[in-house]
């Protein structure tokens, strides 16, 4: 039985953060960027750059 892991995409614009998303729920990487571009600019409550900064430190690289 093998575990999905949530990792950073090998397909990256910046850290790979978003792709890796997208792999993980097999959605289309494009559509995930725009939806966190659209978070980050019309929220004022959603900290995106931050949270976009910690999970590139924090996520590990595909192996």
């Amino acid at each position: 039985m093998s575990v999905k892991r949530l990792t950073k995409s090998s397909d990256r614009k910046i850290f790979g953060v978003c792709g890796g998303i997208a792999e993980y729920f097999d959605l289309d990487p494009t559509v995930v960027r725009v939806a966190y571009l659209a978070l980050s600019l019309f929220s004022a409550c959603f900290p995106g750059f931050f949270l976009y900064l910690i999970l590139g430190l924090v996520m590990p690289n595909k192996q």
